[in-house]
């Protein structure tokens, strides 16, 4: 069975400036664009049997500048809802929430749109597209990509890895990188982690 390389997309605004960027739909950078471009011959030198990527604009892109344009969307690859914390920084939060922390605290209900996910939830939405992503290794010789979203994909590497949601913490994932996840002896392991192409 082949890797899984997970794809956090370029920078925005709202990444830069440390804003939980869950629905709200904002562009790359032009230094995100250049993130994207760069990781291209990295995962070029792969032999690659399928794509999913996340519906927002910014993974999309991603995908696209990366050299996976046929990606297949997939919701369940979209950013933890953040609920009340839209847009809004770790700084600001522990204002009022001292030692606030996503992982183990939580959100405050959003509006009914985007009411907020606990970490449960977001592991549902992992094991769902570790479901598919498998589906797609048992069907190809190659590996397969996913790209999206920064507190999603280390949710997804906790559970790969057969740990709880909130042991995503311990992934700290940059933008613009290519993280690797494979196997040894029959288990899944970290193969490569925040790869960039060397300057």
């Amino acid at each position: 069975m082949g890797d899984l390389f997970l794809v956090r997309h370029g920078e925005t605004e709202w990444s830069r400036s440390g804003r939980h960027t869950g629905s709200t739909d904002v562009p790359l950078t032009g230094h995100g664009r250049e993130e994207a471009r760069r990781l291209k011959p990295l995962l070029c030198s792969h032999r690659i049997g399928a794509a999913f990527v996340s519906p927002l604009h910014r993974a999309r892109e991603t995908a696209r500048l990366i050299g996976v344009p046929y990606a297949r969307v997939d919701s369940d690859l979209r950013e933890w809802d953040y609920g009340g914390y839209e847009g809004v920084t770790t700084v600001e939060i522990q204002r009022t929430r001292p030692g606030w922390f996503l992982f183990t605290d939580g959100v405050v209900p959003g509006p009914p749109d985007h009411p907020g996910e606990t970490a449960e939830q977001v592991g549902e939405r992992a094991d769902r597209m570790l479901a598919k992503a498998d589906a797609a290794l048992a069907n190809t010789e190659g590996a397969v990509v996913l790209v999206a979203h920064g507190h999603f994909l280390r949710v997804l590497t906790a559970r790969r890895l057969g740990l709880p949601p909130e042991q995503g913490a311990l992934f700290q994932l940059a933008t613009g990188t290519v993280c690797r996840l494979g196997t040894e002896h029959g288990r899944p392991v970290v193969a490569g982690w925040n790869i960039r192409p060397a300057d």
